[in-house]
């Protein structure tokens, strides 16, 4: 897959059009809709998006984003997509109209085909649409196809939906959607080494900048290191029972494993919420809780 900052094209496309936030079922359909598109009839497939949300550049939040841009453009190669354009969302963007951004993308990409999920929006006050973009097949000679709504039982998946799980601490709810367990990706670094007194050694992750924040707790994963998988339990917080530190970290307890990963790449991957974090009165206390966590996992 090619990786281009600038929408230019000298061939036909079939393209899809998001921002793509978790690479989730719904949006998977949008991307292969084009992927297949593309390959019937023999020309090359595109997605189209940006590097950060227009919501977070239009509304100027903090970006609680569920996947980290790294992952999600491996996640879209996985795919089988042959271009990923990747833009700013600039200001200039946002206050183009919904016809001239779409004239622009057809004179500069040339598409046979677009794919759009249902609540696709675009143009200066998401003036442009799914139905605008259907409107226009015809003029500018492209195939418009719209991915209607997956569900999860009666729940519509969204990027927002599965951000709503993940806050409630729903893991399971947020997986389904998703297609794939909610994950957090990072270097192990070095914390306070508390547990290792107490014969339960961990390894301490950031959470890494821009990615969601998943509630303060206890948590049954399963752990990627050094190219092999493990079940453990992490417990993400600022960990009361042993620091008045604000500051908060992944503590990973990585079961059947005792070597020295500081520094390595790891991956945890969420499976259930097991229990809120709790400040105990002793260390002896600390370690009889977490003997009780690694028996849920049992």
């Amino acid at each position: 897959m090619e990786i281009l900052n600038k929408l230019k094209s000298d061939e036909n496309l079939a393209i899809a059009l998001g921002f793509f936030d978790g690479i989730h079922l719904g949006h998977k359909a949008v991307i292969m809709a084009a992927v297949d598109y593309a390959k019937k009839n023999n020309i090359k497939s595109a997605v189209v998006t940006f590097r950060q949300s227009p919501y977070v550049a239009l509304n100027n939040v903090k970006p609680n984003y569920i996947i980290t841009l790294e992952e999600k453009i491996k996640a879209i190669k996985k795919l089988g997509v042959d271009y990923l354009y990747l833009s700013d969302f600039t200001e200039d963007l946002a206050k183009q109209t919904a016809s001239d951004y779409l004239k622009n993308l057809v004179d500069d990409l040339h598409p046979k085909m677009i794919a759009t999920g249902f609540n696709h929006y675009f143009g200066y006050n998401k003036s442009g649409g799914v139905d605008y973009l259907r409107l226009m097949q015809q003029e500018y000679g492209y195939e418009f196809k719209e991915i209607n709504p997956i569900k999860l039982n009666e729940d519509v998946i969204s990027s927002t939906a599965i951000r709503k799980a993940l806050s409630n601490g729903d893991i399971p709810k947020a997986n389904s959607m998703l297609g794939y367990r909610f994950y957090v990706k990072n270097e192990v670094i070095k914390g306070r080494q508390i547990g290792r007194t107490i014969g339960f050694k961990t390894a301490n992750l950031k959470m890494p900048e821009k990615m969601i924040n998943i509630p303060d707790g206890v948590y049954a994963v399963e752990v990627e290191v050094l190219g092999k998988k493990h079940m453990g339990i992490a417990n993400f917080g600022s960990n009361p029972t042993v620091t008045d530190d604000s500051q908060k970290l992944l503590e990973v307890h990585i079961i059947g494993f005792n070597q020295d990963i500081y520094g390595e790449l790891v991956k945890v991957s969420f499976l259930v919420k097991i229990r809120n974090e709790k400040k105990f009165q002793s260390l002896t206390e600390l370690k009889a809780q977490i003997e009780k966590d690694i028996e849920c996992l049992e």
